[in-house]
């Protein structure tokens, strides 16, 4: 009976030996303060000064221990679309502009040829009026920040049309990175002074934004030379790139609304409370994803990045088994990350590529156009020095929504009413 049981306790060690060699591994890491491309290039660049960066401790956190994986983080393995090179959204919040923006250039290369840089900070300013606008109207109860959605791009290029970024660049005083801390901090004030004063003059406070904005970022302009002829902001978006903002939907699986329906997406950066939201099946979600990448598509997609499996070393998004094994991800697992707050519409990119069963393990990979700093760890020699790469289940699991072109997903759009 002993001899039995010291072996059955042989056999269970040994089987949680093998089980712990299939798991992966988290660690604790040590991240310097003041270390990285965005301490190092765009704090730098907003201080103007190289010396006086704060000097501040490091801190500890937890993050999956991505070493000695095999990873498919070469861009060159994807199959692509077209795109501008990567460009920095500095040390600003308007993901959503940069990943869209980004978008949209690849849209109009796919149906016109024309390889264009479009200014993101176009659009940025003409949605801060609009944000302005909104939270007079409301008096005072509408959000007001730097976030948006994606589909905001096409809403602000219906009203005011779209530069290109020789037009417009936003970046005034020598900066090479956009910094919008101090003229939010600015605006913000004071739209709060007039809710506390309860003066809702919407010339006035309109006129008031503009010139806050004019201090900090200039004026857009209202025409420009394009090829040697001249453009309105209007007639650059429908007669020069030939975009109609109304051939692009947003596609969501979101299981707190009814599916097949056209929804809100409840998030405070979706400020003006768009409906829009073809709300469908993560089955459907994902397979539609996939297949317009195939065909040529690009999309701007929408999600969370906070995760331990998120590494800025070696630019690659995993699901560890210690959060979900793989098939366990699934529209309950997604909806209840998004219902405690661990997942969050906290970052917009360009999603360009994808890699097909890789090394025959039966998931796919996507390749991520990325504005933001951690992207740039990598340093700016590295030809990932931009890019992300995405496997299918962090997709799934943590990607929102994203912004496609409405002839992409024509058998989706049939079963809505």
């Amino acid at each position: 009976m002993k001899r039995n049981f010291l072996a059955l306790m042989g056999l269970l060690f040994a089987f949680g030996t093998m089980a712990q060699k299939n798991e992966d591994k988290g660690k604790l890491e040590v991240v310097e303060q003041g270390k990285g491309f965005y301490y190092e290039s765009i704090l730098k660049d907003v201080n103007a000064v190289e010396d006086k960066l704060e000097e501040k401790e490091p801190y500890k956190r937890f993050v999956m221990d991505q070493s000695g994986l095999d990873l498919p983080n070469d861009k060159s393995l994807y199959q692509t679309v077209w795109c501008q090179p990567t460009i920095s959204q500095g040390n600003g919040g308007t993901c959503w502009c940069f990943s869209t923006s980004s978008f949209y250039e690849a849209e109009i290369y796919r149906q016109t040829g024309k390889e264009v840089k479009l200014s993101e900070m176009y659009t940025v300013y003409w949605e801060y009026v609009e944000k302005a606008r909104r939270f007079v109207e409301k008096r005072g109860d509408s959000h007001f920040s730097e976030g948006s959605e994606g589909n905001a791009v096409a809403r602000i290029m219906e009203m005011y049309g779209a530069v290109p970024e020789s037009a417009y660049t936003g970046l005034l005083h020598g900066r090479k990175f956009h910094t919008h801390a101090k003229m939010m901090a600015e605006m913000s004030n004071f739209l709060k002074s007039m809710k506390e004063s309860n003066s809702w003059n919407m010339e006035y406070g309109l006129a008031t934004i503009k010139d806050i904005m004019k201090h900090y970022i200039g004026e857009p302009p209202i025409e420009f030379t394009v090829d040697g002829r001249k453009y309105t902001p209007k007639t650059y978006l429908k007669d020069y790139l030939k975009l109609d903002p109304n051939n692009f939907v947003e596609i969501i699986s979101y299981k707190q609304e009814p599916y097949w329906e056209k929804v809100e997406y409840k998030v405070p950066d979706n400020w003006w409370h768009n409906k829009d939201y073809y709300n469908v099946p993560l089955d459907v979600f994902m397979k539609a994803l996939k297949e317009a990448v195939k065909k040529g598509y690009s999309v701007s997609i929408g999600g969370d990045v906070s995760e331990t499996g998120f590494s800025r070393e070696t630019n690659c998004a995993i699901i560890p088994d210690y959060d979900i094994p793989s098939e366990y991800i699934n529209e309950d697992a997604r909806q209840f990350r998004f219902s405690n707050g661990t997942t969050t519409d906290d970052h917009g990119m360009h999603l360009i590529g994808i890699l097909e069963n890789y090394k025959g393990a039966g998931k796919d990979w996507y390749l991520i156009k990325d504005s933001s700093s951690g992207s740039r760890n990598v340093g700016e020699d590295n030809p990932n020095f931009g890019y992300y790469f995405f496997s299918e289940d962090y997709i799934k699991l943590k990607m929102m929504d994203f912004t496609i072109h409405k002839d992409a997903v024509q058998e989706i759009l049939k079963n809505f009413k």
